[in-house]
């Protein structure tokens, strides 16, 4: 097997199974662990990996995208932690917009005894509100991406223009100084533009690994936001880096 394609199976395996393992892989391709991890360096120089302790994790691109089963899994303690932190920042809001992904739905569970108008494109979010007797949930209709479970296309952003939403908890795929707040797909960056653009106070949820990476779409810049709210995993100095540009750090 040539390095090509044994690197081409390793990002496959990590794409399929969320994180691969320099032991396992040795094993399974039957070769070195130290040619493991110079394949590991080389796809994480190409932007396709995330060398962690041990292996390695799929970075998100315009081609590959984690599913909701891989995002309830990982950073898990951290987005329980944030969504716990973010659900402070209402503030007497009577109208809220909540994202798509894996953290919005837990601001959902906490937001579930409120008296509140929630606008969501998320499934999961509608469904941990579904049984509340004070909510009143708004799904947003278009396309449903099964990937996310969540509605895009022009049937959500022209539902999305005509409201002015008190408070928008959003997620993003990456954050960076240089770039700003980007995600893979084109239909669902324009869903997040939008929310950003009615919400009076948008404020990113994100864990911490989500900082310092960039994908296709950049659907706003970091001083659109009033807070951001991550995880203590982000060092101090790096959040005074992005509070420079305009908002508020809040590290759960």
């Amino acid at each position: 097997m040539d390095s090509d394609t044994r690197q081409n199976r390793i990002v496959e395996f990590a794409r399929t199974r969320g994180r691969v393992e320099v032991a396992s892989l040795a094993d399974e391709l039957d070769v070195a662990s130290e040619t493991i991890r110079r394949d590991l360096k080389v796809l994480a120089g190409r932007r396709l990996l995330k060398r962690v302790h041990g292996g390695a994790v799929p970075l998100e691109t315009a081609a590959f995208e984690s599913g909701v089963e891989y995002r309830s899994q990982v950073d898990l303690a951290q987005k329980h932690r944030i969504a716990a932190e973010a659900a402070k920042l209402m503030h007497g809001a009577e109208t809220v917009y909540l994202d798509e992904g894996f953290t919005p739905r837990l601001i959902a569970e906490r937001l579930a005894e409120q008296e509140l108008t929630v606008v969501t494109a998320s499934l999961l979010a509608a469904e941990a509100l579904a049984h509340s007797s004070t909510v009143t949930v708004l799904l947003l209709g278009g396309r449903m991406r099964g990937r996310t479970l969540a509605t895009v296309d022009h049937w959500a952003t022209d539902m999305l223009r005509g409201l002015v939403i008190d408070v928008a908890f959003l997620g993003t795929n990456g954050i960076s100084l240089e770039h700003g707040l980007t995600t893979p797909d084109p239909a669902v960056a324009a869903v997040k533009n939008t929310a950003v653009q009615v919400a009076r106070r948008p404020i990113l949820v994100a864990a911490q690994s989500k900082f310092g990476e960039s994908s296709f779409c950049r659907f706003a810049q970091v001083r659109d936001f009033e807070s951001i709210v991550t995880g203590a995993e982000l060092s101090a100095a790096e959040a005074r880096r992005y509070e420079e540009l305009g908002p508020v750090v809040i590290r759960a």
